[in-house]
Order: C-alpha cells, then sequence, then structure tokens
C-alpha cells in the first residue's frame, strides 16, 4: 500500500567531518542532542538521542520546476548513512506528532492535503492514496513546517 522512506545519509556524509565554523559557511549547525524526544532524524526517521549530535540544515525536499518547489530545515542525525524503509508502517518521528501530509501529482502539483495525527495519519495516507492522480505525499511536522519524509505507493 504505502512506502516511507528516509533521506540518504551518503547525501550528507560531506557535513559529517567539518568543524562547526565550516558547517556554519554552509547554513549549517551541529547541536548536541539534550532533549528526547525532540530531533527527528531524516534520515532513520527516529528521535535522534541523548548525547549524539545532530546537524540542522535546510533541505531542498521538492526539486522541481512547480510552483509547489520547497525546502526547509531538517535535522539529520550526524553519522547515519543507512535510510529507514518502511512498508505500511509508520515511523517513530510520525506516530507522536501533528502531521501534515500534502498530496501531488506526476506534475508535481498539489491535489490535496490534511492534518494527522496518531493512528488517523495511516488512514489519511491510505485515502490520498485511493485517488489515481496521487504519485507521491509529502509529510510534514505541522508545527514547525519541517520536512519529514516521502511517502510513495507500494503495488
Amino acid at each position: 500500500m504505502f512506502i516511507i522512506k528516509g533521506l540518504g545519509g551518503s547525501d550528507f556524509q560531506h557535513l559529517y567531518e567539518l568543524s562547526d565554523h565550516e558547517l556554519s559557511k554552509r547554513g549549517a549547525v551541529r547541536i548536541k542532542v539534550n532533549e528526547y524526544p525532540s530531533y527527528p532524524d531524516r534520515i532513520t526517521l527516529r528521535d535522534i538521542p541523548l548525547g549524539e549530535n545532530a546537524i540542522l540544515l535546510n533541505h531542498l525536499y521538492l526539486n522541481s520546476h512547480s510552483p509547489y518547489r520547497g525546502s526547509h530545515a531538517i535535522f539529520i542525525w550526524e553519522g547515519k548513512i543507512q535510510p529507514a524503509v518502511l512498508k505500511n508502517t509508520l515511523p517513530e518521528v510520525m506516530q507522536t506528532r501533528l502531521i501534515s501530509l500534502r498530496a501531488f501529482d506526476i506534475n508535481d502539483m498539489l491535489v490535496v492535503a490534511t492534518i494527522s495525527s496518531g493512528y488517523e495519519i495511516e488512514t489519511s495516507i491510505k485515502n490520498m492514496f485511493k485517488q489515481p492522480q496521487i504519485e507521491f505525499i509529502l509529510a510534514h511536522n505541522a508545527k514547525q513546517g519541517c520536512f519529514s519524509c516521502r511517502i510513495t505507493r507500494c503495488e
């Protein structure tokens, strides 16, 4: 029915060895995690554990020529490479947050959007994919607006 996949950590690997000063030059910030849950990792789709390092950076989540091209701040868990891949299951970072779900067609045009939480999220995803023109769904944390993950159909 659906697949939720984290971002590929290899896309961020070049940041892991940089000093705080070098990260700053690239518009990124290293943060020592001091609260849990609070820093949702976009690679593993888990909250980053206490004491670990997060990197806060801007991420282009919809690289498109449509009006919905978009980027926003995200956290990544420093050092992580392997993305989470979940089939018909919600990741940890979505289970306890208010999530904005935005469904797009093949031309990257928004078709329908909703806000859901808890068990409603899975139902909302399934209902969106009942519409044949929906190609993918972008999930965002509704409060902060941060990109959470991309959701695709699984046949």
